[in-house]
């Protein structure tokens, strides 16, 4: 009986760290790929060290190296896309960060957009290329964020329906 106290605290260890990886999505600095693991890492040491084949660590593994880069990459290349400067590019990835502690959870949209508009105007350009600029950060947000939370699922999903079946 004990054993099975300790196990139901672990699974709810397990679940809430998987929550707590989307609470990333809307706060980018919580590091939501290491919830994953932690959760993944809980289980394996935790509950059942047997569940887990290689084949799932490495796949975790490639995941978790494309949901590292995925807003760098969707961010890059939106802001690329739409003529903005690398110091646009820049300006965004660090304004996302900044944004999601100004007004969270949509200082992490608006916040990005200003930037990335005022350091293309510094930048010596038009309004028009600023403006285009900013709206391809602001596609470059919402593509690596729509990767994350596809990504994160997959992880997750992976992880359950591997322990289940």
């Amino acid at each position: 009986m004990e054993h099975l106290g300790l196990e139901i605290i672990l699974w709810i260890v397990i679940v809430l760290l998987f929550i707590g990886s989307f609470v990333g999505i809307v706060f980018p600095i919580i590091p939501s790929v290491l919830f994953i693991w932690l959760g993944f890492i809980v289980f394996q040491f935790g509950i059942d060290s047997r569940e887990l084949n290689t084949l799932f660590w490495l796949a975790m593994i490639l995941l978790t190296i494309l949901l590292i880069s995925s807003d760098i990459i969707a961010n890059s290349y939106f802001v690329k896309r739409f003529g903005g400067s690398k110091a646009g590019e820049w300006a965004a990835a660090v304004a996302v960060i900044i944004g999601s502690f100004i007004t969270p959870p949509f200082g992490i949209i608006y916040v990005p957009f200003l930037v990335v508009f005022i350091v293309e105007m510094l930048m010596k350009r038009t309004m028009k290329e600023a403006f285009r600029a900013s709206i391809g950060s602001l596609l470059g947000f919402l593509g690596g964020t729509f990767a994350k939370i596809t990504l994160q699922f997959v992880m997750i999903a992976w992880f359950f329906i591997l322990i289940i079946f």
